[in-house]
């Protein structure tokens, strides 16, 4: 067994370019386990000029000098965040506390329908069965109110935070635009000399997560536009912000779209119960869904990614579970790095293409 593992770290890790890579992937990783939190802003606002890197640079070539076209970049994305939030984060706004409103009546209708169902199907189920799981589940709803009223309260606490989103992050994202070959020039001396294989995996990643993003977010517009436009046509309430929550289930595959379901489906059920306007809005909702799955993910991320369903959802569950919303968002990127990471040291170097 020793010699196995012995050979196995022998093949591995002979190379000096293989114990680099891996050095540096454990200091990244502690880095961000540690210090995730207070080094929020800052991987945000490398992100965001991440993604707006590409029209800075195609303005640049036009002619327009750099650090005007970050200037005009920036306040266009800014401008477009605003219109975006008082548009529709206001309906929005409404639309939940009118739905939360309301949640009390759709589970009190929802407790005499399945009280109902001992007398019609007796045989399978019965009373006392039914009467426990509505006492578990109406404990259960009085300690999720009690759990939210408690986080409403401490959510008070980061507004300061959230105005450090504000002022900070865009200053950063300008500067990062702005300053993007200094800044690389400052953090080349502090990598490893020996890095041909860090810069292997970086090429490959780098065309492979900016496609990922921009198609996300492509997706998560298209869908949530989609889905908000067929609920509203199909005169289903809270039609904008159901549409808006199909739209952000897009950023955890399979697990997102079973759990938006959900929502969907009991609003349409209190409004309708069982008619055939309610089948007619699921048939609707599952052709979305189908369009979104065979025709645009295959069209947005045809050379972004190719994971099995079974590493995305432990990408899902484990990035998430780190860092949330981030985590979430990033699980199939990071997913991809891993496997890049394995690629890399499963075969030999590869040559670099040539810097453009």
């Amino acid at each position: 067994m020793i010699s196995v593992f012995e050979r196995w770290y022998k093949r591995k890790f002979s190379d000096p370019d293989s114990v680099m890579l891996l050095i540096m992937l454990i200091a990244v990783f502690l880095l961000l386990a540690v210090l995730g939190t207070i080094l929020m802003p800052v991987l945000v606002a490398a992100v965001i000029a991440y993604l707006l890197d590409w029209p800075v640079s195609q303005l640049s070539r036009a002619g327009l000098r750099r650090s005007f076209a970050c200037s005009l970049v920036i306040f266009s994305f800014l401008t477009l965040c605003i219109l975006t939030f008082i548009g529709i984060v206001p309906v929005v706004s409404q639309q939940s506390i009118n739905l939360i409103r309301e949640m009390p009546q759709i589970w009190g209708h929802a407790q005499v329908w399945v009280l109902h169902l001992p007398e019609q199907y007796p045989d399978f189920v019965h009373l006392g069965d039914v009467q426990d799981m509505l006492d578990g589940i109406n404990e259960r709803i009085v300690s999720l109110g009690e759990q939210l009223l408690s986080a409403s309260v401490s959510s008070l606490g980061s507004l300061a935070s959230l105005l450090i989103y504000l002022v900070l992050v865009p200053l950063m994202v300008f500067f990062m635009l702005k300053d993007k070959d200094q800044l690389l020039a400052n953090l080349s001396p502090l990598l490893p000399s020996q890095r041909r294989l860090i810069k292997q995996v970086g090429s490959e990643m780098n065309t492979q997560i900016a496609n990922y993003i921009r198609g996300k977010v492509i997706e998560i517009i298209i869908v949530g536009t989609v889905s908000a436009v067929t609920f509203a046509l199909m005169d289903l309430r809270y039609a904008l912000l159901l549409g808006v929550l199909v739209g952000f289930s897009v950023l955890i595959p399979y697990i997102g779209a079973a759990v938006v379901t959900i929502p969907v489906a009991v609003v349409a059920l209190f409004q309708w119960g069982i008619t055939p306007d309610f089948w007619w809005l699921m048939i609707a909702y599952g052709v979305i869904q189908a369009l979104d799955g065979n025709v645009l993910v295959p069209v947005l991320f045809s050379e972004a990614v190719s994971l099995h369903p079974v590493y995305i959802i432990i990408a899902v569950l484990f990035f998430g579970g780190l860092w949330g919303f981030w985590g979430v968002f990033f699980a199939i990127p990071l997913a991809t790095l891993v496997k890049a990471v394995a690629n890399a040291w499963k075969g030999p170097l590869q040559e670099l293409p040539p810097a453009v």
